[in-house]
């Protein structure tokens, strides 16, 4: 895909991989539609700002109809970034925590991908990227939550996969490792550092991924860091 004057919806704008991915999109001389809490300081006029909190059915839809009716009814690229993780042992975890990451991290996927599904399979042409984690094809202690949400977001994504190739529709998942974001901010032990990954390079592999030719695919991207922990 040429992503040049192309429309991508990206979820999570504000900071980390979904500000780094927005930068890059812009860079490109695409379009971005901007899903999010909070607006980042971005000043291009190919960058629009849609408030929207993901968990949020009405808002999404909110957005999803002011961004066709500021850009045009064709969006080309979605990308499901936005998402949270809370820390600690599985039975003390509060249950409005354990609620909010499912809330965001699988249903802001069904949210976004519900309304922008038909389109992209009516123009039998699109890209769907959705933001899982390493905690998505592993159990790891006192993230529970958090990995059974991404888990939930590996089967979402390989299903849409199948589902929408005879449309001429991509879906890709990505499971990055530790990335230097405010991811951890919920986190009373781990620290962003420099032995994380980067959070323009994880965007940047992205980025690759959606320039490939139509018929090319790629279904699945992980990312490690080499030597992770900090020195």
């Amino acid at each position: 895909m040429d992503l040049k004057n192309k429309v991508a919806v990206i979820t999570g704008v504000n900071k980390g991989i979904g500000r780094a991915l927005t930068e890059q999109f812009l860079d490109k001389g695409a379009v971005v539609a901007g899903w999010g809490m909070n607006k980042p300081d971005i000043d291009n006029p190919q960058f629009h700002f849609f408030k929207t909190d993901v968990r949020d059915a009405e808002m999404v839809k909110a957005a999803y109809t002011q961004s066709k009716r500021t850009l045009g009814d064709e969006i080309h690229v979605l990308i499901n970034n936005a998402g949270l993780g809370y820390f600690g042992y599985f039975e003390e975890m509060p249950p409005e925590q354990f609620r909010e990451i499912f809330e965001i991290n699988v249903f802001g996927i069904y949210n976004t991908c519900r309304h922008i599904i038909p389109d992209m399979k009516k123009q039998k042409y699109g890209h769907i990227v959705n933001i899982s984690s390493t905690a998505g094809q592993e159990g790891m202690a006192q993230v529970a939550a958090y990995c059974g949400s991404k888990h939930a977001v590996r089967g979402i994504s390989e299903s849409l996969y199948k589902e929408l190739r005879d449309f001429g529709v991509k879906v890709t998942c990505v499971y990055p490792g530790s990335t230097k974001t405010d991811f951890f901010r919920n986190s009373p032990n781990i620290k962003p550092h420099d032995q994380m990954l980067k959070p323009e390079e994880v965007a940047l592999q992205i980025i690759r991924a959606l320039e490939t030719s139509d018929n090319f695919l790629t279904t699945t991207i992980e990312f490690r860091p080499l030597q992770p922990k900090p020195r």
